[in-house]
Order: C-alpha cells, then structure tokens, then sequence
C-alpha cells in the first residue's frame, strides 16, 4: 500500500510537489483552505471580467518547460503561450517612454539612443549574466541548502568569484552604465526580491537575463491556465485536491506528524509537506516544542515586499499602453528606501499597470479593458481603507496624466487587495506578498529549513525556504522537497 502524504496548500510549490511525489508513487492529499486552487496565483471573475490574483509576469519558460517534461508533456499540452514584444514599457514621464524591445539588435540600439557606447556594455553585461543563470540554475537552485557542505563542491567555489556573490549588484550596474534611464530599467527586476539594489547580491544580474535574452511570455487565458495545468496533470497521477479545507492543527504522536485536522476532515499522513506560508505552519500550527525557530528569529528576517493591488473593469478600450507597464515617473530610490530601509506608505510610489485585455480578448468583455495596478510596498505597515483610497487616486491620476486619457470615470468594477487580505486569505506573515528577501544572509543554506530537525517527516516548500521567491523558484522547490521526501523514505 502506498505511503499517504499531504500537502498543505494549493499553490505552485504544493501542486509542484505533489505532482512529483504522485509520480514516485505515493498516495498524495493536496488540502486548500480557500475554495479554488492556487494560492497567491488564483483567479477570480466578476462582471465579466476574469482576473488574475497575484503573479503577472511569465519568466525563465525553461523551468515550465521542464516541469511538464518531467511526466512526459509538454507546456502546450495546457496553454498556449505567446511572446511579448515590446516586453514592457517604462515610464519616466508623460513625453519620456521606453518600450523595451524582445528582439537583441532592438534592445542593443535602444540602449545606444540613451547612451553611446552602452550597447557594448550591455552584451558583456548579459554574457556574464548568462552565465549566473546557468550556474545559478545548474548548481544552486536544486540544492535543498540543509548546510554548507552541499556547496563545497570544486565547480561552485570555482565560480563564487564570477557569480559575484558578495558585490551589489547596483555597483556593477552603475560602474558600467551612466544613464540613469538605464540604470532603473536594469535594476528594476531586483525590486520585488527584498532589498535595495545596493543590498542586492550581483549574482542576480541573472535576472537581467531571465528578462532580455529569454523574454517576456503571456499564458493565453491568463497566469491561472498554469495552475489549471499543474492541477489537471496531478489529478491524472492521482492527486487528490481539497477544497476549503483549513488546517487547524498538525497532530505529532511520538514526534512524528501523524494526522492534519483542518475545521472539516482529520487526514493520516506518513509525511507532510507545508507548501503554505511557513512562518504560519510553523508558529501557528506546531506546539512550542516542535518549532525549530524562534518568534524572536521569524522577527528578525528580512520579508520581500507587500503590495497594493487594484482589480480594475474599464468599460472602454484603453490607450498607450502596453500588457507591462511600470511607471518609473517619481523617485526610484526614494521608494526603494520607504520599503526597505524605513518602511513606511510611500511619500511618491512607482507603480505596475498590466492590461492583459491587449493581448488575450477572453479576459474582459468585448470593446472594455482589464486593468491590474499594483504599487509595492514595505510589509508589516498599517492596513486601512483610508490609504488604499487615497492611493488608488494617486496612481490612477499619474495614470491617466502620463498615458493622456480618462480612466477613473471609466472604471465600472473595482476590488482592492494588500497586507490584510494577504494576511487573511494565505496566512501571510507580516502580510508579505513575494516571500523571504533574497539577501545574501537568506541565501542557499540560510534560508528556513527545507526539512524540520524537530519533526522528522515535515517538510517545507516555496517561498520562504528554497530556494526563494517567484513562480519559477516555487516549482523548483516542489520538485526538490519531493527528492527530500523519497531520501526520507529510503
């Protein structure tokens, strides 16, 4: 009889790692606590328009494309995908716009038209950034980082030096480009991952990679069509998936976790993984004995942003814009201090506008618009209607200011979403919406524990544990926690 184990949660790292584990075998229990699949990545429709919940930018495609391949499919046995181009648009002002091109010889000649000189710089960049992603994702990721060791290995100290470990990343930007135009467009990836440019390893200049050589990519019918394909492939290796299902405590008989019981069902378990918010399975769900960190510990790290999100149904079809669009219009590094430095509402926010209506006609009614507005934001700050209000009017002005057109008047559905609703629908800890900051003392091995020391047949996966966070990085953890639990075994 094959071993049962459960999954807490329904996200990519959960539906990742029980699609991995069903292949190897096992009896696998996915429990949601909310009433539709995918985490951070759900959907939801209303008045005809479908939207997307959280993730909105389709990066690395090569980690989807592995992931299907690893059970015989193919990504376009699910969704059809689409290449974006130009892949974003940036602006600095109204008169003042940068499409970034897909194809290189644009982007070289686009960066030669704000700085002479700065394409030859840009492919050194991108050569040396090539070859971060490709250590990066050849050594590193699939590493479970229980310690040290698992990186003295000859080929990754060899290259410590070249990946750029202990240098900022915002110092390598600078010291080869003088634009500040292309400055932010080169650190703006970094943004979302939990610290200012300047505190920001230069190893992830890969990012810069993943972006301008690999591309920009759209999931015809929205970012859900991937969890509807992560969901369809586990159903077909036998995953069952639980609906509203919240978890209310994790019994350990012995010190062995043994059952979940969540306000409906008690579900026997030989292993358990968490691929819902760690801070909350460990601190919440586990007695003060079984807890490997500390409160005073979970306090002390550093969270990758909050945002505010806008759900927007416009009624007419929107001009100059494009699918991305960042508004890079006030002080990038003003708002990067009142993140990360002195968390705070922002005094002038930048801020994210995504019109997936412009590239998918199934996503809003016809002749309307789906708009999606997010501003980043310091997690752990105060929550009110108040400020999401006034926000809301401070971005939609800079809107219809920079892109020369009526918006507000238009908009005829509206739904806010920020640290409370982060809190309360995912368990978020300090509201949090991207996971644990990618510093270089939360990196690989000195990040939260993939495996628990105090309850041996508990595990972690997604993005406050490796190995990190965002869509690609949440996959990769559910394949290797899936590893971690067949060494268990054996």
């Amino acid at each position: 009889m094959s071993k049962k184990v459960v999954v807490i949660g329904s996200g990519f790292s959960g539906l990742s790692a029980a699609c991995f584990l069903a292949k190897q075998g096992y009896d696998v229990t996915v429990l949601e606590k909310n009433d539709s699949i995918g985490g951070r990545a759900r959907k939801f429709s209303a008045e005809g328009f479908t939207f997307d919940m959280g993730p909105s930018w389709y990066w690395m495609p090569e980690v989807f494309e592995n992931f299907f391949e690893a059970f015989g499919k193919k990504v376009s046995d699910y969704y059809e995908l689409v290449r974006l181009d130009p892949s974003y648009k940036i602006y600095f002002s109204e008169s003042d716009i940068m499409d970034v091109p897909a194809k290189q010889q644009d982007l070289y000649d686009m960066f030669e038209k704000y700085e002479e000189g700065s394409s030859k710089k840009l492919d050194t960049f991108l050569n040396e950034a090539a070859y971060k992603y490709k250590v990066g994702m050849e050594e590193f990721v699939y590493k479970p980082g229980h310690n040290l060791m698992e990186f003295a290995d000859t080929r990754v100290l060899s290259s410590l030096f070249k990946l750029q470990m202990f240098s900022s990343i915002s110092k390598t930007i600078r010291g080869n480009f003088k634009n500040d135009k292309l400055r932010q467009l080169l650190e703006f990836p970094v943004l979302f991952l939990g610290a200012t440019p300047q505190n920001t390893p230069a190893l992830y200049s890969l990012m810069n990679y993943a972006d301008m050589k690999l591309g920009t990519w759209y999931p015809k019918g929205g970012m859900h069509k991937i969890i509807e394909g992560f969901a369809s492939l586990a159903r077909e290796l036998g995953v069952k998936i639980e609906l509203n299902e919240k978890v209310e405590e994790i019994i350990i008989p012995n010190g062995q976790a043994k059952q979940v019981r969540t306000t409906n069902n008690v579900f026997e378990c030989e292993v358990l993984v968490g691929g819902a918010d760690y801070h909350h399975i460990e601190q919440q769900l586990l007695t003060k004995e079984h807890r490997m960190y500390s409160a005073d510990y979970w306090d002390k790290r550093v969270m990758a942003p909050s945002s505010l999100l806008f759900y927007l149904g416009v009624n007419k079809r929107l001009k100059n814009l494009d699918h991305h669009n960042l508004f890079f219009d006030a002080d990038f590094e003003k708002h990067a201090e009142e993140i990360y430095t002195n968390p705070t509402w922002p005094s002038d926010p930048l801020f994210y506008a995504c019109v997936p209506s412009l590239t998918d006609d199934t996503v809003a009614p016809e002749g309307m618009e789906n708009l999606f507005v997010l501003i980043p934001l310091a997690p752990n700050i105060e929550d009110t209607e108040e400020n999401r209000e006034k926000y809301y009017h401070i971005v939609m002005d800079r809107l219809e200011k920079n892109t020369g057109q009526s918006i507000k008047d238009a908009v005829i559905y509206k739904r806010s979403f920020a640290h409370r609703d982060f809190k309360q629908d995912y368990n978020s800890f300090k509201g949090n919406a991207y996971g644990l900051a990618n510093t270089l003392l939360q990196t690989a091995f000195l990040k939260p524990k993939m495996r628990s020391k105090k309850v041996p047949n508990l595990f972690y996966t997604g993005q406050l544990t490796t190995p990190g966070p965002g869509v690609p990085p949440s996959i990769i953890s559910g394949e290797v926690v899936a590893k971690e639990v067949a060494k268990y075994f054996k």
